[in-house]
């Protein structure tokens, strides 16, 4: 019942990362359908492309045998002799077909999910020898799919196997008086026949299958709302500890920021509001920003420019333009060029005349 119960909170879909690591633990989607399609298709291949060459070749070798069989010697080592060439030949003439086949099984595999190498899967474990979880997996979902799966595929197979063959039925029984040398081609084209009939069905059967199996796969690894939020805290952080994070940093910046205010050229400021330092020195392009706030950090930038002697200046609307419209350590924009030019202009001038 807890189990039902687990899979029914279990509604959201898998992140990538769930499903990242099912692979990582040997759980891929997996079809035998896909497999087997590629098997029959490159046996196919190979009885296409190899079966003529492989019967010449052992034909002629085993024509060989037999003419001169009362010339081979038969003691010990001859025999050996003979036995090893007769397996070099066997293994000449059948390596092309069976590296074919080989490869179709390993494309079988990799066209379905990656290369993944995990000792999980063979692990032992309670569950896999407990009755009740066997009597579940055999009368399961997937197990009943099988079994309308492999009704399905005797039926077409059936069908088609007695399509192809009960035209060729007297064909085939006449075939008990021609030459066995003439039985080859006749055999080798009605078995080619037959298997690409075979793999056109399996085609489909593959397809359909693959995308049942990709299903299954997806809704098993489905999540709760509360392993979507075990993720969320173990991939981004617990919400609180990002939270103290921010306020660390803004506070590091706040720190680094009101450092740069005795280096102001002027503090303008609506004022009580808004407070705006700029730095300017000549030779530079435009005066900077080094530091803007309201409020409270308006305050504190008064406060730190009145005890460092940066003249302050009261001008409401170039304070609130200059607050809404430059950040930190970024050129003012062009717009306020002149204002912001006629109080630097007029504090140059003012000190110059002090200096006097």
């Amino acid at each position: 019942m807890a189990e039902d119960q687990d899979d029914a909170e279990r509604t959201e879909d898998p992140t990538p990362r769930r499903l990242q690591q099912a692979i990582e633990r040997g759980d891929v989607v997996k079809s035998t359908e896909v497999s087997t399609w590629f098997m029959i298709g490159g046996a196919t291949l190979a009885v296409m492309i190899f079966s003529g060459p492989t019967a010449i070749s052992l034909q002629g070798t085993m024509q060989g045998l037999l003419a001169h069989s009362w010339q081979i010697p038969t003691d010990g080592p001859a025999l050996l002799h003979l036995a090893r060439a007769l397996l070099g030949t066997l293994l000449f003439v059948l390596g092309f077909p069976v590296l074919l086949l080989l490869l179709a099984a390993f494309a079988g595999t990799v066209i379905q999910h990656s290369v993944v190498f995990s000792f999980e899967p063979i692990t032992p474990a309670l569950s896999r020898i407990s009755p009740i979880a066997g009597f579940k997996r055999l009368f399961s979902m997937m197990a009943l799919a099988n079994f309308a799966k492999g009704l399905v595929k005797l039926a077409l197979f059936g069908t088609v196997v007695g399509a192809l063959l009960l035209p060729q039925r007297h064909r085939l029984g006449a075939l008990i008086d021609v030459d066995p040398a003439l039985i080859l081609p006749i055999a080798r084209t009605l078995c080619v026949k037959l298997l690409g009939t075979v793999v056109a069905i399996l085609a489909v059967v593959a397809a359909a299958d693959y995308l049942f199996q990709y299903r299954q796969w997806f809704n098993r690894h489905k999540m709760s709302m509360q392993e979507m939020k075990e993720e969320f805290r173990q991939t981004d952080g617990d919400p609180a500890i990002k939270g103290k994070i921010r306020q660390l940093r803004v506070q590091r910046a706040r720190k680094r920021m009101m450092a740069q205010v005795p280096k102001a050229a002027v503090v303008i400021t609506n004022p009580t509001h808004f407070a705006v330092a700029l730095q300017y020195e000549r030779g530079m392009n435009a005066p900077v920003c080094v530091a803007k706030g309201a409020d409270r950090i308006a305050l504190k930038i008064r406060e730190i420019a009145e005890a460092n002697n940066v003249p302050i200046m009261e001008n409401p609307p170039l304070a609130r333009a200059l607050h809404a419209t430059v950040e930190i350590d970024q050129e003012i924009p062009q717009e306020h060029y002149r204002a912001v030019a006629e109080i630097i202009g007029y504090l140059m001038r003012l000190r110059g005349a002090l200096r006097r």
